[in-house]
This record gives C-alpha cells, sequence and structure tokens, in this order.
C-alpha cells in the first residue's frame, strides 16, 4: 500500500502517540533556561514558557509495528535524530543539546502554534514528509532556515 494511501489510516495512531509522547515530556521535562527561552523567542514562539525540554538517552520510536514502519518508510530515523518536537515537548537525546538544535526544535514549536496543535501539525507535516520527503519537506527547510548558532547581547 502506498503511503498516501495509508496516511489517514495511520494518522489517528501517529496523533495519539506523539500527544502521549507529549505529556510525557511535559510532566517530566525542565522549563528552558533564560538563554533558551531568548532563543524560542527569536524564532517566533509565541508562549516559550509553556516549553518543556527532556533530555534522553534516546528518541522515543512508536511502539505500534504499522506507524514505526511508516515512520521508517518516511525516513523518519528515530534511533539516528538529535531532536524531535511535539507540541510544547523538546525531545533532545543527551550531548546533543546545542543553541542550533534548540532554535531547530523551536520553531517546529512555532510551527505546532500556526498550526493550532499535534493533531494539526502531524497532519500537514506527515503529508509534506510524504509529498517531499523528510529534508524537503518545507517544515523542515523553514526550521533549518531559523537555525540560531549562537545568542549574543
Amino acid at each position: 500500500m502506498s503511503l498516501e494511501a495509508l496516511l489517514p489510516i495511520l494518522l489517528p495512531k501517529a496523533i495519539a502517540w506523539g500527544e502521549e509522547k507529549a505529556k510525557d515530556v511535559i510532566a517530566r521535562g525542565r522549563e528552558l533556561l533564560p538563554a533558551e527561552l531568548l532563543i524560542a523567542r527569536r524564532v517566533g514562539v509565541q508562549y516559550p514558557e509553556r516549553i518543556r525540554l527532556l533530555l534522553t538517552k534516546q528518541i522515543p520510536f512508536p511502539e505500534d509495528p504499522q506507524l514505526a514502519e511508516v515512520a521508517r518508510r518516511l525516513g523518519l530515523f528515530f534511533t539516528e535524530m538529535n531532536g524531535l518536537t511535539l507540541g510544547y515537548a523538546i525531545i533532545v537525546r543527551q550531548g546533543c543539546l546545542s543553541s542550533r538544535l534548540l532554535s531547530h526544535e523551536c520553531r517546529h514549536v512555532y510551527q505546532y502554534e500556526q498550526a493550532g496543535g499535534i493533531a494539526n501539525f502531524l497532519k500537514e507535516y506527515l503529508q509534506s514528509v510524504v509529498q517531499f520527503g523528510y529534508y524537503n519537506s518545507p517544515f523542515e527547510q523553514d526550521a533549518r532556515a531559523h537555525e540560531i548558532e549562537w545568542i549574543g547581547p
């Protein structure tokens, strides 16, 4: 079955997975530090104080076999990812946090805000990855365009 045909079937599972992981990060993650709040504001986040950051050994991968297979087919290699954003929840692999990665992930927070939440964002985001590929997705291009190397005065 094509990815285009699978997406509407698996989207509810992807949304449920994303919302569950986001709740966990919101409960266990830390608030952004002052310099990190500045990064979030600079990339357009409206409510940076809502963001929670969780450092973890590995980015969580969907447990559902169908969802995991579609993620692989879309090029979403969670074991190789350094960061993942789900609404106001940012997960970063331990040892990988930098202003560049944080600004990229915070830009995704901005995109979630613009979309109106996890469900709306994932629908648009996954459709764009199916259409353009992960690297060429307009969401990823936008996040890369807003990466900040250093925050100064």
